[in-house]
């Protein structure tokens, strides 16, 4: 018998008429990550079999790892002979190198033209390991669960899953735009919408010479983190300093946060119509600063008709915190480089921003031309170089 890499799909099975779009995307996402190793794919409508042709099997689970799209990793040990003595020989030799003291068999007979029963064959496998071993039997709640998985070609059988990431293949629910602004949550907010199966562009407002180079490499590590699970992402950054600074100095100053990020707004949703982005993501969690009140969302949702998806709405801050600890974007997040959002903050900023107000402030200065010029001026810092060095 040989080892190889099974892989359950998990939510992708909920898929009907087009469950092999999914997979077929799965396959190509598992082929880019492994692209160093050395391995035969199998993939059907339930399960997808990693072959490798060296013994760095557990290099490619540990990259099987940071995909999403699979519910669990499984080690089996499969062989062409699907005999029942064969079965039976392989079961009892797993048997012996696991510890416990209980077990269950359960069996799974894709190939319906095998001439023995999926119950049939938990029984003689179990009195097999009995008669064999020192294991008793629990069918409610065992030590040991032995998995085997009869096909047309071959049988599989195992003992342990790994658990995956689950989520949607990277790039299968199209592209999104997500606005990365250095904190702890917005790389939390691109990870859950990368789970989701969203291709991942990042835009950063910077403000120099009120903001650092510290702080824009701050963000480049951040997005270089998030691409340990996304697909190809690009980081577009912005020069926001003329903007922010013409509000700074003619406008009212509680509302200057509010119409800062209706001018982001603005911008990114050109920079997502451009770069084939279907919705604009940010981190932002209801009622944990000033800007997040569902008044001033309102507000700043007025300036654009784009689909903006807000993964963390709901989360608490103690929740958001455990995943960027999880996702290892934390340590960076909390370095202590202003970004454009904090350098120009007001004493007193408004919590229930009024849109009456809003028109008549953004009246007193045409910002058309300063939003052409930010759009027109941006770089683009491709993250492909990096990748490779991440992984």
């Amino acid at each position: 018998m040989k080892k190889v890499v099974l892989i359950k799909y998990g939510e992708l099975t909920t898929k009907k008429d087009n469950r092999n779009y999914f997979i077929k995307s799965l396959k190509n996402n598992i082929f880019s990550k492994l692209s160093n190793f050395e391995f035969d794919i199998i993939d059907d409508y339930y399960r997808m079999f990693i072959i490798p042709k060296n013994d760095d099997i557990d290099g490619i689970i540990d990259k099987l790892k940071d995909i999403f799209g699979i519910h669990a990793i499984v080690i089996a040990y499969s062989s062409e002979d699907v005999s029942e003595e064969n079965i039976k020989n392989m079961s009892l030799d797993i048997m012996k190198e696991v510890s416990g003291k209980t077990f269950k068999v359960v069996t799974n007979r894709s190939n319906k033209s095998y001439p023995i029963k999926s119950m049939d064959m938990n029984n003689i496998i179990g009195g097999h390991i009995l008669k064999n071993t020192s294991f008793k039997v629990d069918v409610h709640n065992p030590d040991v669960y032995l998995y085997i998985e009869i096909r047309r070609d071959a049988v599989y059988i195992y003992n342990e899953d790994i658990p995956g990431l689950g989520g949607y293949p990277v790039g299968t629910l199209g592209r999104g735009l997500l606005m990365l602004s250095g904190g702890i949550d917005s790389p939390v907010a691109g990870y859950q919408m990368i789970k989701r199966g969203v291709q991942m562009y990042y835009l950063y407002f910077e403000s120099r010479p009120h903001t650092s180079l510290e702080a824009r490499n701050k963000v480049i590590r951040l997005a270089r983190k998030l691409e340990k699970y996304n697909s190809n992402g690009k980081l577009l950054v912005v020069n926001f300093t003329k903007i922010q600074e013409t509000i700074y100095k003619n406008l009212d100053p509680s509302y200057l946060i509010t119409i800062m990020r209706r001018m982001m707004y603005r911008i990114a949703e050109r920079v997502a119509k451009r770069n084939n982005c279907l919705a604009i993501v940010n981190g932002e969690s209801v009622g944990q600063v000033a800007s997040q009140t569902l008044s001033s969302i309102l507000a700043v949702n007025d300036v654009t008709n784009y689909p903006i998806l807000r993964p963390l709405c709901s989360f608490d801050k103690l929740d958001i915190i455990a995943i960027s600890k999880k996702i290892d974007t934390y340590e960076i997040s909390i370095e202590p480089y202003e970004d454009c959002c904090t350098v120009f903050v007001p004493k007193h900023p408004v919590i229930n921003p009024n849109l009456k107000h809003i028109y008549e402030e953004e009246s007193k200065f045409d910002f058309s031309e300063l939003l052409d010029e930010a759009v027109k001026s941006i770089e683009v810092v491709s993250l492909e170089e990096v990748y490779s060095d991440l992984l």
